[in-house]
């Protein structure tokens, strides 16, 4: 990564402004999953230790763009961010009107922001309205264009340095992860991004070989991914596109119709490029999207009425003997519905495989991190990732506005 991180520059007497992603699920009040918040906490002493002080911004949840709403308050977090470090985090209430809060801060003090996305300026999304000429939509975008960069050059205003340490929101050109570093001198990556770059990097362009990728969430990745692994493992959802491309009957699976011709040009690239493409060779068909549906293993063809919720003990056996001679594996994406018990062995069993493998091995974010943590193997993984939608954006080999935004060394 040829960006600036924070030991690039110098922080004593300094305020930092720094985008975390503390997106985290919160009920009643209680934060329930701290994971985004630990991985924080490494830029955030070495700021404070540095004789820094530290501005944070982050997003929760998809509040309506309607301002406030209490659900989506950080305020908690900044309470609970407190008793971590063992200090006051002063809550700034309006992310946008806190000048007076942060003109007070002395070295050595946190300030924690309320939620960005109170301002629909953040994401700087517009939805075209039903009778809204095109005219009127482009105005609209443009006038909101404007704002955010307002909106931007606000948060930009509370510090002299900016930090993006949320890979997670690093695939949004939004106003706290790209916009703001037009208007503040110098840019850098915070610890946890580096991180997952230095990973996900090294393990896409630089990988120790046999390399074998597995994704079940997104086709798009799929183009990318053939040009670089020597394996390629397909589950999840997406794999029913796949056989329904090759003329199997796949019944009521999840299938993207549209996407067939794209099925068979990956088939045929892969094999092109002589990259060992694996399907589904048996499967776990349910007449119902319920754990307490009929259940049957089926090979080949998926009989009508029947969908595919999971890959059936052949497949298992058969992708696990695939992960067992690797030197690097990527997954993103479970093997089927493993919310459901019924339909978990799949993706525990790919679990198991990954972390018996002795491979360098990363998790690529979203629901493969929630299997993993559910399977109790986390620590046996070399790399968990913060960033599901991101992983994928990277894995497609697209760049990341929120990383390209930042000062070059």
């Amino acid at each position: 990564m040829n960006k600036k991180t924070l030991r690039d520059v110098d922080l004593k007497g300094k305020r930092v402004v720094m985008r975390v992603d503390f997106n985290v699920p919160i009920k009643e009040g209680v934060i329930k999953d701290d994971t985004r918040i630990k991985g924080a906490l490494p830029s955030i002493q070495y700021v404070l230790e540095q004789g820094g002080s530290l501005v944070l911004m982050s997003h929760l949840g998809r509040p309506a763009e309607k301002g406030y709403e209490a659900d989506f308050s950080l305020k908690p977090v900044a309470e609970y961010l407190s008793k971590m470090l063992g200090k006051p985090v002063t809550f700034a209430p309006d992310c946008a009107n806190a000048d007076d809060i942060v003109k007070a801060m002395k070295p050595g003090d946190v300030v924690m922001l309320e939620n960005t996305r109170f301002y629909k300026e953040e994401q700087g999304k517009l939805k075209q309205k039903e009778g809204q000429s095109d005219e009127e939509f482009k105005a609209k975008k443009a006038e909101l264009k404007e704002k955010q960069k307002e909106l931007a050059k606000k948060l930009a205003s509370y510090g002299d340095i900016y930090c993006n340490d949320a890979f997670g929101t690093a695939h949004r050109a939004h106003a706290s992860t790209a916009v703001i570093t037009k208007y503040i001198g110098t840019s850098v990556a915070g610890f946890l991004m580096e991180k997952e770059i230095a990973f996900l990097g090294n393990a896409v362009n630089n990988p120790v070989r046999p390399f074998v990728a597995m994704v079940s969430d997104k086709l798009a990745v799929v183009n990318n991914l053939l040009t670089k692994v020597n394996t390629l493992i397909i589950g999840g959802g997406m794999a029913y596109t796949f056989l329904k491309a090759q003329g199997h009957n796949i019944g009521k699976s999840l299938c993207e119709d549209d996407q067939l011709q794209y099925a068979r040009d990956m088939i045929a690239k892969a094999k092109e490029l002589n990259v060992q493409f694996l399907l589904p060779v048996d499967n776990i068909a349910a007449d119902a999207f319920s754990n307490d549906a009929n259940i049957q293993t089926v090979t080949d063809d998926i009989p009508e009425g029947w969908m595919a919720l999971d890959i059936g003990p052949k497949t298992i056996e058969l992708y696990a003997n695939a992960i067992k001679g690797a030197k690097t594996v990527v997954w993103n994406g479970p093997m089927g519905c493993f919310e459901m018990s019924n339909f978990a062995n799949g993706t525990m069993g790919v679990c198991q495989a990954v972390a018996d493998s002795g491979a360098t091995t990363i998790i690529g974010g979203g629901d493969s991190v929630a299997a993993v943590n559910k399977s109790g193997l986390a620590s046996k993984m070399t790399h968990i990732s913060t960033g599901g939608g991101a992983s994928l954006e990277f894995l497609e080999g697209k760049d990341l506005p929120g990383v390209v935004a930042l000062s070059d060394k």
